[in-house]
């Protein structure tokens, strides 16, 4: 079996996976809401997250690996602490929704393809170039006519100013604000045959 390298503390990832077969993951909007819930409850308190975006059959984040004392933190004994890390939680999280799913629509077999698939984010223009194709992918893949109609992205809540888990003043300061973020986002949807070189390898 293929080694899968490790995702280490304080480093930026690109981190995906779809359905098996492709086959659909949300079949109705409570299902979206169901996955977030479990993120937030398995994912969220070991890795921060810049943006998502979850569409019928795979899914995207972009996150930043939380350092050793949040992965490992002092009130765990040394036994629990051993069972902690970022590839188990987000296998939790996919266990959680598949036996969610296969309950709810009495279905069997594997729901998901395979474990999170992982990309580091290793350059500022990557970063930024990253978070524009997250939201761009529902338009990319013609599920919409205009990414910023999709409802199931962090697009919007970084636009926002109401409460949020995202870093999103981290990411509007990487773009320079609101204003250049919500432009990068535009320039790049009319021109985007001359990013997705840049994007190359990020999949599905």
């Amino acid at each position: 079996m293929q080694q899968t390298a490790p995702l280490e503390p304080e480093k930026y990832y690109h981190i995906y996976t779809r359905g098996n077969n492709k086959e659909t993951l949300f079949r109705e909007p409570e299902n979206y809401l169901l996955f977030l819930q479990l993120y937030r409850k398995y994912v969220a308190p070991y890795a921060e997250t810049f943006a998502y975006c979850l569409l019928p059959n795979h899914v995207h984040f972009l996150v930043r690996v939380k350092d050793e004392k949040a992965l490992k933190p002092q009130w765990l004994t040394e036994d629990e602490a051993k069972l902690i890390s970022i590839e188990r939680q987000l296998g939790h999280l996919l266990n959680a929704f598949a036996k969610t799913i296969n309950n709810k629509y009495s279905r069997i077999g594997r729901l998901l393809q395979h474990r999170f698939g992982r990309k580091e984010v290793s350059s500022e223009s990557y970063f930024t170039r990253l978070v524009f194709y997250i939201h761009f992918n529902p338009q990319h893949h013609g599920l919409i006519t205009s990414f910023s109609g999709w409802q199931h992205s962090s697009y919007h809540s970084i636009l926002s100013e109401g409460k949020t888990s995202l870093q999103r003043e981290e990411v509007l300061t990487w773009f320079g604000g609101r204003e250049a973020y919500r432009k990068f986002h535009e320039k790049n949807a009319a021109d985007f045959e001359s990013i997705a070189p840049l994007i190359q390898g990020d999949v599905p």
